[in-house]
């Protein structure tokens, strides 16, 4: 029998920061589906909105640190790994922030920053960029990496990895043709890989990872590095 930890609630707790703070961040910026010509919201909606995606980032890399240990015994490997990519969205996702907030303010003051339209414009759009390659490209990664080490080691229910994976690469693709001008985002597509964080959080909350000893490869599965 598994069992839920402190550290393994932790975790749960750090992905729900993420998705609360992702979502209600969007509608704060104004503009939605990197727009090209929606403007942004005022002032105190934007700085809000930027400092719920420093939470954000936060949590993202709080989420690895907090499965670090549960992971580590099943593969090194994965556990640094699955930090590092974790790490590297959330740094990212902070230089959107310090991207965006240059155009509605500076700092200990409440006077507008008096830039040249085109220039704030150009800042909204390093933004989008950076929401697209972190969350939009680096956070498939990161779930592919760690639904494949929780289906191999059977550890979770199997329909959880397997909608991290499904999901990951939706997600992914549908994050390149965005990138590539062949389509608009489609919020719908994203709901497998959020469906996945929703179920991994509710394991752990509930039951945490099986032990080490109770765990064992998938059946014809390639062993996971250790």
């Amino acid at each position: 029998m598994s069992r839920s930890t402190p550290t393994a609630r932790a975790a749960a707790g750090l992905f729900l920061i993420t998705w609360v703070t992702s979502v209600a961040a969007v509608p704060l910026y104004g503009g939605s589906a990197f727009g090209t010509d929606a403007p942004l919201a005022g002032r105190t909606s934007v700085l809000a909105a930027g400092l719920l995606e420093v939470v954000l980032a936060a949590a993202v890399v709080g989420t690895a640190i907090a499965l670090y240990p549960l992971l580590r015994p099943f593969s090194p490997a994965v556990a640094a790994g699955y930090l590092a990519l974790r790490t590297l969205e959330a740094a990212v996702i902070l230089s959107g922030v310090v991207a965006i907030l240059p155009a509605v303010a500076r700092p200990s003051t409440d006077a507008a920053p008096g830039l040249d339209a085109h220039l704030v414009q150009a800042l909204h759009l390093m933004h989008d960029w950076t929401f697209l390659v972190g969350p939009g490209l680096l956070n498939p990664i990161n779930a592919a990496l760690l639904a494949t080490l929780l289906l191999r080691r059977r550890v979770v229910p199997r329909i959880v990895p397997w909608l991290g994976l499904g999901g990951a690469v939706v997600v992914a693709a549908m994050n390149l043709a965005v990138m590539f001008g062949i389509t608009k985002p489609v919020p719908a597509l994203a709901v497998p890989l959020f469906a996945w964080e929703i179920g991994l959080a509710a394991t752990l909350f509930v039951r945490g990872l099986k032990p080490p000893e109770q765990a064992r490869p998938a059946d014809h599965a390639v062993p996971v590095a250790a």
